[in-house]
């Protein structure tokens, strides 16, 4: 089976995680797909493949015999999407021998157009893959998962020897809550890597350091009419915060390794008002920079409104992972050499977000990112072609042959 024929079964299963929600899982929906992963795992031959209570699914390739003292290398991705555009069932359309040009999405009224992914052209003749245009498509990360079972089949089928092989597919990837209960010991690997990524050939081994930071806005509320020199309009506040960052460092206004402020959500009135955040960087010390602007912000507030009318929480999200894998760049070197192997251009670039990986290579288990030929991801313009996940289906084989030498 090819990865696409995959990834079309994945997924018509809605796996949404829900932000809201502080258990793991955070939707139970996404114990039906890891049920159907087992199973699939299972008649694979892999007999150990098993979900746990947190939904986890863990499963272990032996080595090829004589191959025990190989690098034991491990394979992750996710299992939930985004919520947003997942509230019905999801309709994947198969467009063959693409022309290139902007594709209608259904009768959804919205069009897949070059004007907005000037990479289309370059898709010409190749066989895409879409929704209808009122869901997501959930080729993140059901993409990366079909491409690790089409990795598997191939190995087992071809006999290609093999050091140990460990796969994870877990859930709560999108709300960055389920790596912290990812089993590192369970797992069994001595390095690993996420098929998470956009376009085939991307390697990334640099991610933003994250933070979220939320703004509470304490307001004074008197009759308007007599409210001179009285009233603190805790919404007007809110305001006036957002206005004292600068104003194009937001993420329509970064690329590369260029960080931002993102104003997530708002909410208020003249009593209460919220401000939520989210803070990124991939530099340490520019990261400690946006959180101190933050603080004075908060402070010249108070400053000026009074003592206790803003108070700013803030929490560490995940990390830089570069602090980890720098210190075995074999994995990126290895990736790299897997891509030309295949005809595949390896193309090394920062992440602007974050991954699995990250939290698990501070976990001690150094995870870098690859790849899975998709593009659009996190909306309804979410496409991905057949050639790019025939692509890092090699590639990802690729590299347990470099590893098994």
């Amino acid at each position: 089976m090819r990865a696409y024929e995959r990834l079309l079964n994945y997924v018509v299963v809605r796996t949404p995680s829900d932000e809201n929600c502080e258990n793991v899982p955070s939707s139970q929906c996404q114990f039906d797909l890891a049920k159907i992963l087992v199973e699939e795992l299972k008649q694979l031959g892999i007999d150990n493949a098993y979900v746990n209570d947190k939904c986890f699914v863990y499963a272990k390739l032996p080595a090829t015999p004589g191959y025990e003292d190989k690098t034991k290398l491990g394979f992750i991705a996710h299992m939930d999407t985004v919520s947003d555009f997942c509230d019905h069932d999801i309709v994947p359309i198969v467009t063959e021998n693409y022309n290139g040009e902007d594709l209608v999405l259904g009768t959804s009224g919205r069009t897949l157009a070059v004007a907005d992914f000037p990479h289309l052209p370059s898709l010409k003749g190749r066989t895409l893959i879409t929704s209808d245009g009122t869901t997501i498509l959930g080729a993140d990360n059901k993409a990366g998962i079909a491409e690790i079972m089409t990795m598997l089949e191939r190995i087992i089928n071809e006999n290609i020897p093999h050091g140990q092989i460990s796969v994870a597919f877990t859930p709560d990837e999108e709300i960055g809550t389920g790596a912290q209960s990812f089993d590192v010991e369970t797992f069994d690997a001595d390095f690993g890597y996420t098929l998470d990524g956009d376009l085939e050939g991307e390697i990334q081994y640099e991610n933003f350091n994250a933070y979220k930071a939320t703004f509470d806005i304490t307001g004074f509320s008197v009759h308007p009419g007599s409210s001179k020199n009285t009233m603190i309009n805790a919404s007007l506040v809110a305001m006036e915060i957002n206005s004292m960052l600068p104003s194009g460092e937001t993420p329509r206004g970064t690329e590369d390794y260029e960080g931002f402020y993102h104003l997530v959500s708002m909410n208020g009135d003249v009593c209460k008002a919220t401000l939520n955040y989210i803070v990124r960087d991939h530099d340490a010390s520019l990261m400690n920079a946006r959180l101190n602007t933050l603080r004075l912000i908060e402070k010249l507030m108070n400053e000026k409104w009074g003592e206790g009318t803003v108070k700013l929480e803030i929490a560490e999200q995940y990390r830089n992972m570069a602090e980890i894998v720098n210190t075995c760049m074999h994995l990126i070197e290895n990736a790299k050499v897997a891509c030309e192997n295949v005809g595949v251009t390896p193309n090394i670039l920062p992440i602007r977000g974050g991954t699995d990986g990250c939290q698990l290579s501070f976990k001690g288990l150094p995870c870098p990112n690859l790849g899975t030929g998709g593009h659009g991801y996190h909306g309804p313009y979410e496409h991905i072609s057949v050639e790019g996940m025939d692509a890092m289906t090699d590639v990802a084989v690729e590299i347990v042959k470099l590893y098994a030498k």
